[in-house]
């Protein structure tokens, strides 16, 4: 292993890396919502178009040995930075102006780009340091992570907002808020030119397509022959499945007009909640993770899925009283967030413990895969859903959708020991 660089800091590259790994993701799955929603797109083909671009993440181990044995991480990761800056530049100039069969083209791209990246920039992470440096930076790593969250869902809609208050059209406010989006993207491609260290040499031996092609059955062969991985798979479906029908209209509800059953938000209302959520969602993760820890995941698989699913409710209550008190609003959206980041934590214990074995890593790469295919798959329907029924029968759905989640976490929980 060649390490001519090795006198560069960490923190010139860890914290840029998942920056960058996390704003495609999120432009891709929570901004283009909001941009379909605001380009005056139907709910049934915001939730559909929504969920088919964000395949590629639930398809990524199908690749992920390619990656490994083909080049090195860090060039995998240059090489796909450099086309989601192309892609979101290329998103800002035509998306916003109606090319919707474009933009899905070019949103579908920047996915299977962010989804390749993914895999090179954990890959590099665990090369280019030590155990102990892994150990450092796997809190500034996740808390990058979220900044990127924090960049989509409050600093860029906040700007296109109030670029909007000023008498800025949809279309060009969203072309400069994507602008944003690719500029940050191409500084940090070419900042990670120069700061990300060769860590490694390209293999003199190159492995052969077969060779390759084993690497990807043996863990879906060792995944499929787990005991018990049918109903391991139906709960990584089932567990997030109110919060899969949820998401994909949360947006479109709040920027709907009261006379069609929305709240009437601007995006800056939206970019407001969203912080609190996210605030909120990150002290439950903190919580969730010191609870289970403390009591076992056996004791809290079963409060921590109610803690996903019940607090849904408070979509119920908007759509029937239509509050208009902002902190009566935040109240609610931080109560939900709070009980998703406790709830997550569970999904994320059980999917270690099934991963559990000689593919460790793949292994959790498919189960996250699964768990983000009972995200996805949901929410291709939920839009139809809505139009068929509104708002208000459409949020009471998506809490009868809760007694799946419960029963399957119930019979999980039995099984653990």
């Amino acid at each position: 292993m060649a390490n001519k660089t090795k006198h560069i800091t960490p923190w010139a590259w860890v914290p840029t890396l998942y920056l960058t790994e996390g704003l495609p993701m999120f432009i891709v799955t929570s901004m283009s919502i909001t941009l379909f929603t605001q380009l005056g797109m139907e709910n049934g083909k915001i939730a559909l178009f929504s969920s088919l671009i964000a395949y590629p993440w639930i398809i990524k181990p199908l690749w992920s040995p390619f990656v490994d044995s083909l080049f090195t991480k860090r060039w995998w990761v240059l090489a796909m930075q450099f086309p989601m800056a192309v892609t979101v530049l290329l998103l800002a100039l035509l998306a916003p102006k109606g090319y919707i069969t474009i933009a899905l083209i070019l949103f579908t791209i920047t996915a299977f780009c962010s989804a390749t990246h993914d895999i090179a920039a954990d890959g590099y992470y665990m090369l280019a340091l030590d155990e102990k440096q892994q150990s450092h930076f796997i809190g500034i790593r996740s808390a990058f992570y979220k900044i990127a969250n924090v960049l989509c869902q409050y600093v860029i809609l906040k700007v296109i907002d109030y670029l909007q208050s000023n008498h800025v059209d949809n279309a060009h406010s969203w072309t400069m808020g994507l602008l944003i989006c690719s500029a940050i993207l191409a500084c940090m491609a070419v900042a990670h030119v120069w700061t990300m260290p060769k860590v490694e040499q390209i293999p003199e031996k190159k492995k052969s397509l077969a060779e390759i092609s084993r690497e990807v059955v043996q863990p879906f062969a060792e995944f499929f022959s787990k005991p018990g991985i049918g109903l391991a798979i139906l709960f990584m479906l089932l567990c997030r499945l109110p919060e899969s029908l949820l998401l994909k209209l949360r947006d479109p509800f709040f920027l709907g007009s009261p006379e069609t059953g929305g709240m009437g938000l601007t995006l800056g209302n939206i970019a407001d909640l969203n912080i609190v959520g996210l605030v909120l969602m990150i002290l439950g993760g903190l919580a969730g993770g010191w609870w289970a820890e403390k009591a076992g995941l056996k004791k809290v698989i079963m409060p921590m899925i109610l803690c996903i699913a019940l607090p849904c409710i408070v979509y119920v209550y908007f759509a029937q009283y239509q509050p208009t008190s902002f902190w009566i609003m935040s109240i609610c959206v931080g109560f939900e967030q709070l009980g998703y980041g406790l709830g997550y934590t569970a999904c994320m214990l059980y999917m270690i413990r099934v991963a559990d074995g000689a593919h460790k890593t793949a292994i959790f790469s498919i189960c996250t895969a699964f768990m983000y295919l009972g995200y996805v798959l949901p929410g291709m329907i939920a839009g139809y859903i809505q139009e068929a029924t509104g708002y208000l029968w459409f949020f009471w759905i998506v809490m009868a959708c809760c007694i799946p989640s419960i029963i399957i976490t119930e019979i999980v929980r039995r099984k653990l020991d």
